[in-house]
């Protein structure tokens, strides 16, 4: 099987800590190792590094060499810009050789934690049989353990099949807090972790299906290696969710239970992080006196607190971002400000 990791994205609900060259999935937010360090890791010896791929930015380009020296230079997909993971999914699929491209593909973003990789290898594994007995794509959907609006959601139909597949009936976007609370209860829902697996060349194949001027761009550039740069600044910005997969009727499933989480925001982190006795949550070089409740992270210096609760409070060499808990889905206001004040610094 191989593997292509996602990881040309911002990260801006990092901010302070996530940068544009420094992006989340190239931070150490639990450990000691990068999140696309250990994405890569955990997916021995189920796919070694010569069996990985990794899309990302050219920007990025150096860090992630850096990163992950063990993944083959040639492996390692550099776009021209960010054209969401329709066409980034796509190009990396088309440039990958014929021979690889008729064996199973799945496809991973770079930032998400797995508590049980053990787990989720048997999960990749079972979903690979699945599509090369029968060609089918597969999304691996991970059982709610909460009423989460952050997320997407997969509707099941009826239902399973062997080793436990479910066929998704719909695709549900990110619901409000009451509609969120109705789809965790119902016990046919999964969240959508935004995990693949399919053929590569059954991919393509959807592609010209359902999305033929992708698919014609995306022949274009393999006729045209040199008109990189030009030719993907052309293709449509969709996501591969909107541009394909709501679209096949076919589509299967494989619950998930592996501890995951997409680290969106602080507060995902925040649940993840081991708590004090009054359930403050520490990086770093910080005092917590009489507070409750915080997460409380520093890059340089101390960070100390009285007398609050709720709070994520992160300083780094040259920001400190200071917000109630549950309004950390909402940084991206703070980068948006930064950008419209010409603040590029700090981006």
């Amino acid at each position: 099987m191989q593997v292509l990791i996602l990881a040309g994205g911002s990260g801006t609900r990092f901010w302070p800590l996530s940068r544009k060259l420094r992006p989340k999935q190239l931070l150490a937010l639990e450990g000691e190792r990068s999140l696309l360090r250990e994405t890569v890791e955990r997916l021995q010896p189920l796919a070694g590094p010569e069996s990985v791929w990794i899309c990302t930015t050219r920007a990025l380009a150096d860090a992630v060499r850096r990163d992950v020296p063990e993944v083959p230079a040639g492996q390692i997909l550099l776009e021209p810009e960010g054209r969401n993971t329709a066409p980034a999914i796509g190009w990396s699929v088309r440039s990958m050789p014929e021979a690889v491209r008729r064996g199973p593909v799945a496809v991973l973003p770079a930032d998400h934690r797995i508590g049980d990789p053990a787990a989720f290898r048997a999960a990749l594994a079972t979903a690979a049989r699945a599509v090369v007995a029968d060609d089918r794509v597969m999304t691996l959907g991970v059982t709610p353990r909460w009423a989460e609006t952050g997320y997407g959601y997969l509707e099941l139909a009826p239902g399973a099949e062997a080793d436990g597949l479910r066929r998704v009936r719909r695709f549900v976007e990110k619901p409000d807090a009451q509609k969120a609370e109705a789809l965790w209860r119902s016990g046919h829902h999964l969240w959508n972790a935004g995990i693949f697996v399919f053929r590569g060349t059954t991919l393509l194949e959807l592609l010209e299906r359902h999305q033929p001027e992708l698919a014609r761009g995306l022949e274009e550039i393999a006729a045209a290696p040199g008109r990189l740069g030009e030719l993907y600044g052309r293709l449509p910005a969709d996501s591969i969710d909107y541009a394909l997969m709501e679209k096949l009727d076919g589509l299967s499933t494989l619950p998930l239970d592996c501890g995951w989480s997409d680290l969106g925001s602080w507060e995902a982190l925040d649940e993840i992080l081991p708590k004090d006795a009054a359930g403050n949550a520490a990086r770093g070089d910080v005092v917590a006196v009489e507070s409750s409740g915080n997460l409380l992270f520093s890059e340089g210096g101390t960070v100390a607190v009285l007398g609050v609760e709720g709070l994520v409070v992160v300083r780094t060499g040259d920001a400190v971002l200071v917000m109630p808990k549950e309004r950390s889905q909402e940084v991206r206001k703070i980068v948006a400000a930064l950008q419209q004040s010409g603040r590029g610094e700090l981006l």
